[in-house]
């Protein structure tokens, strides 16, 4: 599929769908120290070529508001302790107008956890979080990320216009995802 970037819009954070985790996994806040954690999930589903440049983002997007990753970015925990997936519940200015707005932010689960029910209680509880923050959201995502999108159509993001490719990322995901989005 080709490779379009797209945004969603959530209007409103109520009645956010709940999920509940496969039995013996949890969630932890982000703590001083777990950058590391967050790169080597991001590196591992392909964000980045490496783990230093994935903690380079970090520290460029969140060092200067570190304190708020306490609040807003949550990981993933595996029965036996480990971190396997990570989401931030950020914010952020979608058109540019001085709107702050929740933002669903690198949300990622590593390749190996993939297709055990985790994605829907990670964005579930990354949303909760939100709506502690905020009234509405967004994301941003891509057309190669399908099924993440129709997960989040199914949480009631909806398509936004933001730039040329609009028409074309959202065919080809309805087209791909055997649904109607009306866009």
């Amino acid at each position: 599929m080709k490779h379009i970037k797209l945004q969603m819009i959530r209007e409103n954070l109520e009645d956010i769908p709940g999920h509940g985790l496969p039995d013996g996994y949890s969630f932890k806040m982000f703590e001083p120290g777990d950058e590391k954690l967050w790169a080597n999930i991001e590196t591992q589903v392909d964000e980045f070529d490496s783990e230093a440049a994935a903690l380079e983002r970090f520290r460029r997007e969140f060092g200067e508001h570190i304190d708020e990753m306490g609040h807003r970015c949550l990981f993933l925990i595996e029965p036996c302790g480990e971190a396997v997936g990570t989401a931030t519940a950020w914010y952020g200015d979608l058109h540019g107008d001085g709107n702050i707005r929740g933002r669903i932010h690198w949300v990622g689960i590593m390749p190996e956890y993939q297709g055990r029910g985790l994605s829907k209680p990670l964005l579930g509880e990354a949303m909760a979080i939100l709506a502690e923050f905020h009234d509405s959201a967004y994301l941003t995502s891509q057309t190669t990320s399908w099924q993440a999108v129709n997960m989040y159509l199914n949480f009631g993001f909806r398509p936004v216009r933001l730039d040329d490719g609009y028409e074309e990322a959202w065919s080809l995901l309805e087209e791909k995802l055997g649904r109607i989005i009306g866009y």
